[in-house]
């Protein structure tokens, strides 16, 4: 994508004043606090500028057992309880540091509601605690146990897709990947301003990298954290645009869900989300792609105040309807 000589220019209105007054507001960027205070001031700040709770038939909290036996922590939404619904297994994002079900909880909501599907949320582990590839593998087995139980839980275990945010879009990427290995056939995988590549090196990186609320501290401080060592981030697993598997193959995208990618057009990850639209087209996925102008990274969370957020969500929930019901 072509990247001005001033990037702010493209910032809506809107959007423009929502960044000088957090700028004004002078809290202490995330990559300056501990993980620990970090994962505090974000969940701190997730409902300021996110919509009000939807109102669903069905809230449940569940634990889903992953593969050494610990409860990941999860949270069933669903808008109706006498029907079989699709569901949408989704991962938040967070720079699989910070984040979780609760600062999520919002989007999530209105996706069941708009998409009338079940949507489970999973609080998959977090680093600096747990590092790659404890975030892939928690995916895997929440898909996993989620095939297993939709039955028991009164969902369509034929109708699941994957989705997720920034780090958790990466996530239901990778995931997408590791089911069409399995021959595990998934309805869509639904991802917002995914990270697809392993080294943060293109053209948007560059022009967004401060002013745009993600900014090149924050990518650094998260994947420190994140990552055991630099030659993580050639696994595909961390970058399924470039990354490779063991053997020193790329992997194919040939058979993986179709795709929808709702990516901000004042975003470092905006060219990665595209060039991985194009990987996934030239392998013959399906893919729909809309690219939100004058819209930053986080955007989808902050419908009070930019109306470009609720417009993403209907977006999004038009393809998860369409997924489930091709027939109609």
């Amino acid at each position: 994508m072509p990247h001005p000589s001033n990037p702010r220019a493209l910032l809506t209105p809107a959007m423009r004043g929502l960044l000088d007054r957090i700028e004004r507001a002078g809290h202490p960027p995330l990559h300056a606090l501990s993980p620990d205070q970090a994962k505090a001031s974000y969940l701190a700040g997730a409902p300021v500028l996110d919509i009000p709770l939807h109102k669903l038939t069905r809230v449940q909290d569940l634990g889903i057992p992953a593969r050494d036996g610990v409860k990941l922590p999860a949270r069933l939404f669903a808008p109706a309880l006498d029907a079989a619904l699709p569901v949408l297994l989704f991962f938040h994002g967070g720079g699989f540091t910070v984040g979780s079900v609760a600062s999520h909880e919002p989007l999530c909501r209105h996706l069941a509601h708009l998409a009338h599907c079940a949507v489970l949320s999973v609080d998959y582990r977090l680093a600096p605690g747990s590092k790659f590839p404890t975030a892939v593998e928690d995916a895997w087995d929440a898909l996993t146990w989620l095939r297993d139980q939709a039955g028991a839980l009164g969902l369509d275990g034929r109708r699941i897709a994957v989705g997720g945010d920034s780090a958790g879009g990466t996530l239901a990427a990778v995931t997408a990947i590791a089911a069409r290995d399995e021959g595990w056939p998934l309805a869509l995988q639904m991802l917002f301003y995914p990270g697809c590549a392993g080294h943060q090196d293109t053209a948007s990186h560059k022009t967004f990298a401060h002013g745009f609320l993600l900014e090149e501290p924050h990518i650094s401080y998260f994947f420190h954290h994140y990552l055991r060592t630099e030659a993580d981030r050639d696994d595909w697993r961390f970058a399924p645009l470039d990354g490779v598997d063991a053997s020193g193959h790329p992997r194919e995208l040939d058979g993986v869900a179709p795709a929808w990618l709702g990516l901000a057009e004042c975003d470092a990850l905006t060219d990665e989300g595209v060039m991985y639209a194009d990987r996934l087209r030239h392998a013959g996925v399906p893919v729909a792609l809309e690219i939100y102008a004058g819209m930053v990274h986080g955007f989808i969370n902050f419908g009070r105040a930019i109306p470009q957020a609720l417009t993403a969500h209907n977006d999004a929930a038009r393809a998860l309807r369409r997924a489930f019901n091709p027939e109609t």
